[in-house]
C-alpha cells in the first residue's frame, strides 16, 4: 500500500510565490489587494509560516497568471491541497503548445460547500464524478452531476463546489490553463 500524498511544503510554496511576484515587479501589498487576500496572509504564505488554503493559492496564482502547479512541488510528489470542502491531489501536469493541464484526484466533503476565486482569463475546469452527487461551476449558475456524469465550465469567475446530500464526492478535476501571450 502506498503512502498518502503529502501536503505541499509551505516554505517552498512561499519561495515560489515570492519569486513569481518579484519577477513581475508586483509589491506584496498590490498582490494581496488584487488577489483579495490579507496582506498578513500573503506575507505569512511567502515566509512559509502559514499553510496556504486552496482558495488562497488559486486567488494568488490567478493574479500572477500561472497555473497552481507553478507554486506547488513537482508532480511526482503528488501534493494535496485543501480548501473549505475540497481536497485535491495533483496527479499529473501536461503541457502542449496552447495550454498547460493539471489533473487532480478530488474529494468534496458533505456539508458546507466551497467558493473558489476566479482563475485567469480562459481557464476551464472539467470534472468527472465517480461517486456521490456534485454541484459545481460558476457561483451564479452551478451545474449538478451524479456518478458517471461530467461538468465543464469556464472558471475565470468565482465558482463553487458542494456535495449534494450526505455522501462524499469522488471525482477527477482537469484544469486547462491557456498559454498567455
Amino acid at each position: 500500500m502506498s503512502q498518502p500524498p503529502a501536503d505541499p511544503d509551505p516554505t517552498a510554496v512561499g519561495r515560489r510565490v515570492r519569486a513569481l511576484r518579484e519577477a513581475r515587479g508586483i509589491s506584496l501589498s498590490a498582490l494581496a489587494r488584487q488577489a483579495q487576500v490579507g496582506k498578513a496572509t500573503l506575507s505569512g504564505l511567502e515566509n512559509g509560516s502559514r499553510n496556504p488554503t486552496l482558495e488562497t493559492l488559486y486567488a494568488v496564482t490567478a493574479q500572477l497568471g500561472v497555473p497552481l502547479t507553478a507554486v506547488l512541488s513537482g508532480p511526482t510528489a503528488e501534493p494535496t491541497v485543501r480548501g473549505a470542502a475540497v481536497s485535491a491531489t495533483l496527479l499529473e501536469v501536461f503541457d502542449d503548445a496552447d495550454a498547460t493541464y493539471e489533473l487532480y484526484r478530488m474529494r468534496v466533503a458533505p456539508g458546507p460547500g466551497q467558493l473558489s476565486p476566479a482563475h485567469q482569463a480562459g481557464v476551464t475546469e472539467h470534472v468527472t464524478v465517480f461517486a456521490g452527487v456534485l454541484r459545481a461551476g460558476p457561483a451564479d449558475a452551478p451545474l449538478t452531476a451524479a456518478a458517471g456524469g461530467h461538468l465543464r465550465w469556464t472558471s475565470d469567475v468565482p465558482h463553487v463546489y458542494a456535495a449534494v446530500g450526505d455522501e462524499e464526492v469522488a471525482a477527477s478535476l482537469l484544469l486547462r490553463y491557456p498559454r498567455q501571450g
